[in-house]
């Protein structure tokens, strides 16, 4: 997801009394079908689409570094199933305060960084106090209901200002990850971890190698090297997969799937994900600050044949997927309608209507054409520009120069961001923002789903953008792989369970 501080790039989140117990080595994922048995000497090339410019996930905006370095290299007290379960990690169990105010977390013995230091109560308070009171560190804002992060003995405790129920999950994320106090590791370019694979080789331009942690305080990675090798164009990936070059393939077009099943060796997997593709229109410019406007673009666009252009997913008619909390059908808030979508231009004024739509150039040209030919259809001229990912980040996430934006926001549960009158979006809507910071300080989670819904509706009956498809995690993995994830991997792939045979 693009949060207020992060961007999804991949072709291109309760209170009350709960005590929760140690698991083994992190949370598994919910893994590739396949069963093989492992050879501990593997090494299993990943394809990946988006490279990161540079690996401080601290401060560096872009899901690329969210996807590999969460889990496997970098960990946090707590982490989340692709289900969305919370689980303890580097804390060995946790407690929250019958008020929601105190959050207690133990943390796990025999943990070491991968330069062999030991994991300390002080690296982790002072890891959440140093994301909290740098606002340019990613999801800084996100333990602003935090007022005190204290080490207790073998206990870390926080207390809260007041409720949040996002706390727990926040800790899954980049906000919560833990790492060694005033450590000197040139974070741009390499890392120092608590996680079961160590990153030790970054081509740029090329590729990402991971190891096995083999002091990993958990189970041991089963496989001895992982590389991530980029490549942005699908066929490019694909006859690197015949020629047996890659072991994984993900971010895949889904019309390829015969092609690359042809010759057995490999399975295509499709999981459910909270990958939302958005067309942001920028309500702060003329016409589009019309919702006239906006409603006719969204009444212009035919999400069924986005979804069945591109092979996979479902379609999406509001800012929250259903993966996550507070999701409804919202389609009738912009049915596809062209002769509508005509009427709505006509009663603004509006004609011979000319707009730009900026996207990151490795998403390809499907969605975009879907896009210009049902504009032309109403009346709307639509010039594509395709920008390389770092000029969209400055122009169109930054500066905010822009008409319409596609770009696929993978990350879970960043409604936020329609709360936040700054983000890129340049939505302002307070009673939305009010629901929000309610949903927030809601002590159950029914309450704080409920808000949320009531807030998405308003969203979307504003047409505050257009919400294209709700994407399908697409992995091709061969055969003799197992343990891939499915589920959500343009956000984040775990690798504890990932196995290859020999041969």
């Amino acid at each position: 997801m693009l949060r207020r501080t992060t961007v999804a790039a991949a072709a291109l989140l309760a209170a009350g009394a709960l005590l929760l117990s140690a698991c083994s080595g992190g949370s598994a994922p919910d893994a590739s079908p396949t069963a093989v048995t492992p050879d501990p000497d593997a090494v299993v090339t990943v394809r990946l689409v988006s490279e990161p410019s540079n690996l401080d996930i601290r401060e560096t905006a872009g899901a690329a570094l969210d996807q590999i370095l969460i889990d496997n290299v970098y960990q946090g007290l707590v982490s989340r199933t692709p289900d969305q379960k919370i689980e303890p990690e580097l804390a060995s169990d946790y407690k929250i305060s019958s008020d929601g105010l105190t959050y207690t977390f133990t943390l796990r013995d025999g943990v070491t960084f991968h330069d062999g230091s030991p994991l300390t109560v002080d690296d982790v308070v002072w890891s959440l106090e140093q994301v909290k009171s740098n606002a340019s560190y990613s999801d800084s804002d996100r333990l602003t209901r935090v007022q005190s992060i204290a080490a207790n003995g073998k206990d870390v405790v926080l207390t809260l200002s007041q409720p949040d129920s996002s706390l727990l999950w926040n800790l899954t994320g980049r906000a919560g990850l833990v790492l060694k106090k005033d450590d000197t590791t040139d974070r741009k370019t390499k890392a120092n971890g608590t996680g079961p694979y160590k990153l030790t080789s970054w081509k740029q331009g090329d590729s990402i190698t991971f190891d096995r942690n083999d002091a990993y305080w958990g189970d041991k990675a089963k496989v001895k090297e992982v590389v991530f090798s980029y490549i942005p164009d699908n066929q490019a990936a694909l006859n690197g997969a015949l020629a047996h070059e890659l072991d994984v393939v993900t971010g895949f077009d889904a019309n390829l799937k015969d092609q690359i099943e042809a010759n057995g060796d490999f399975t295509l997997v499709l999981g459910k994900s909270t990958d939302k593709g958005t067309l942001a229109m920028n309500s702060t410019k003329a016409p589009l600050s019309d919702k006239r406007v906006r409603q006719a673009i969204r009444q212009a666009i035919d999400h069924n044949a986005i979804v069945k252009a591109l092979g996979a997913g479902q379609t999406l008619y509001g800012p929250i997927p259903e993966l996550d909390p507070g999701y409804e059908d919202l389609s009738s808030t912009a049915p596809f309608d062209p002769a509508a979508a005509k009427k709505l231009l006509a009663d603004a004024g509006v004609t011979d209507l000319t707009l730009t739509l900026t996207i990151p150039s490795f998403y390809g040209t499907t969605v975009s054409q879907i896009l210009v030919s049902n504009l032309n259809d109403v009346g709307i001229t639509l010039k594509v520009k395709a920008v390389e990912f770092p000029t969209w980040l400055n122009d169109v996430y930054i500066n905010k120069n822009y008409d319409l934006s596609f770009v696929l926001h993978t990350e879970a549960r960043d409604f936020e961001n329609w709360a936040n009158p700054t983000y890129y979006f340049t939505y302002n809507n307070p009673e939305v923002q009010k629901l929000y910071q309610q949903s927030l300080s809601a002590t159950d989670e029914q309450t704080s789903a409920d808000l949320l819904k009531q807030a998405a509706k308003i969203v979307a009956d504003d047409q505050a953008a257009d919400w294209l498809y709700n994407g399908a995690s697409i992995v091709a993995v061969g055969t003799n792989v197992s343990g891939f994830p499915s589920v959500n991997v343009n956000e984040r792939i775990n690798l504890a369970e990932l196995a290859k045979s020999k041969g």
